[in-house]
């Protein structure tokens, strides 16, 4: 069987927030969750003292979480092909989900310099977390993990999404023709794979979020009784960190929150990244500082980076 490297399900931790954020009447479906254990020390996630400091002070009400799409067997760690933040932003009053491009050389303890895809593979979600942190200054403390091969499940029990198919994509996506068309578990999961058309794993980066927030939207319309029902089949394919108290305060603030859609981004930025072949492997190369100054930017200060 061909490995699924498509985009991680970040809809299904939104989900948790959305549909789950109704407090105890949801309490046996949350606990439906598989829990997975991780550090509680900063050190151990890669938290710097001084980051954790300032961005506490100035930023307390804004809560991050790692998302991570693996593409394993059953009982395997696995790559994450797919590297989300997701932001609960009280202070702005919205949710942000910021792709991390698995390709990234970063710094990996015990590895050297390696892609950042590679953490979690070598030392789960506690290693693949400390690398985020200790590469992007960032202060994540808990993750929700969904393996590949879930997609197709979960689009075919929402009744498919829509997607704007451009002509390079027609054949890798197996739809008929361009334009409008309602893809299908499996042609959802091709489209999210396609890699060489357009503009390379950039661009599939976009598909991903354009297929991430098609799924959103078609649950977010659905009635509470039917995501209630998906709820119990898919809940039990998420690992995470998460307890049910945190994932009911994180529901009530979502529905706090005046925008329900997720805004979304990149890093690193084109401006700011390249590939480069490193001892024959590819690797996205990128600025450090500047990577670090926008992502910040744009979670913790809400700034449009796309008006620049």
């Amino acid at each position: 069987m061909s490995k699924k490297k498509i985009f991680l399900i970040g809809f299904l931790a939104l989900f948790i927030g959305l549909v789950l954020g109704g407090g105890a009447y949801f309490l046996s479906t949350i606990n439906k969750l598989d829990r997975s254990d991780i550090s509680t020390d900063d050190e151990d996630l890669g938290i710097d003292k001084e980051v954790a400091k300032e961005l506490e002070e100035k930023n307390s009400n804004i809560k991050n979480i790692a998302l991570f799409g693996i593409d394993a067997e059953e009982g395997l760690k696995g790559r994450s092909d797919a590297i989300m933040v997701l932001t609960i932003d009280d202070k702005h009053n919205k949710l942000k989900l910021t792709s991390i491009m698995r390709d990234s050389y970063v710094k990996m303890e015990g590895r050297g310099q390696d892609k950042l895809n590679h953490a979690y593979a070598f030392g789960g979600p506690e290693l693949a977390i400390k690398t985020i942190n200790q590469n992007f200054n960032l202060n994540i403390k808990d993750f929700a993990t969904v393996n590949f091969s879930t997609l197709p499940k979960i689009i075919d029990a929402v009744g498919g999404i829509e997607i704007n198919i451009k002509d390079y994509e027609v054949s890798r996506a197996g739809v008929s023709s361009a334009g409008l068309q309602t893809l299908n578990g499996e042609q959802a999961l091709k489209y999210s794979r396609i890699r060489y058309a357009g503009n390379g794993d950039f661009e599939r980066t976009q598909r991903q979020r354009e297929v991430l927030m098609s799924l959103f939207n078609k649950v977010k319309n659905r009635s509470i009784t039917s995501n209630i029902s998906l709820a119990n089949e898919i809940l039990p394919l998420i690992k995470t960190s998460l307890t049910n108290s945190e994932i009911i305060k994180m529901g009530t603030s979502v529905m706090k929150n005046g925008s329900m859609t997720p805004e979304m981004s990149r890093f690193p930025r084109d401006e700011h990244a390249h590939g480069e072949k490193i001892n024959g492997v590819y690797y996205l190369v990128y600025d450090e500082e500047e990577t670090i100054q926008t992502m910040h930017d744009y979670i913790f200060e809400d700034k449009n980076l796309d008006s620049k």
